[in-house]
């Protein structure tokens, strides 16, 4: 509990609050302790909600969030209640998922990160919207680039 009150963190070991709408506001960050080290963070959500702006009816998908740590690390119970309070949010498909990756840019600056979103079913389709980001001048940004080339 200490480490949590020294690290600023608010959600982790506190009682949840669920927000009734899209709250950027709860997501929270921790030192990476190996920012010497490229190596990849994968977050799956698997029951990720939202509803259509135009009809709002729900929206189901899997939500997959990769990335590469800098100096900061979102904190996993801030990142479910923050995709969480989506559950009553009206937007499209890919503006979530550009919406979340941009929201996590800002939070922790990382190296790279890509996020993707398997949507249920809609009038018989699918949509699976992909978005990704490498920090602008390194390798990371030509690994941007040849992930978003070839992703299928």
């Amino acid at each position: 509990m200490e480490d949590r009150q020294k690290d600023g963190l608010q959600a982790l070991g506190s009682k949840t609050e669920y927000k009734s709408d899209y709250a950027p506001e709860v997501l929270e960050t921790f030192v990476n302790k190996h920012p010497d080290n490229d190596y990849w963070v994968r977050f799956n959500c698997p029951e990720f909600t939202s509803l259509c702006p135009i009809t709002g009816q729900p929206d189901f998908a899997e939500i997959r969030i990769s990335y590469i740590p800098d100096v900061k690390m979102v904190e996993s119970k801030s990142l479910k209640l923050y995709l969480f309070s989506f559950r009553n949010h009206g937007d499209f498909h890919e503006d979530c998922v550009n919406k979340i990756m941009k929201d996590l840019i800002a939070l922790m600056d990382p190296k790279y990160i890509e996020v993707t979103g398997l949507f249920t079913p809609r009038g018989g389709i699918s949509i699976y919207p992909y978005a990704n980001y490498g920090r602008p001048g390194t390798k990371y940004e030509k690994l941007a680039e040849q992930r978003f080339a070839s992703h299928q």
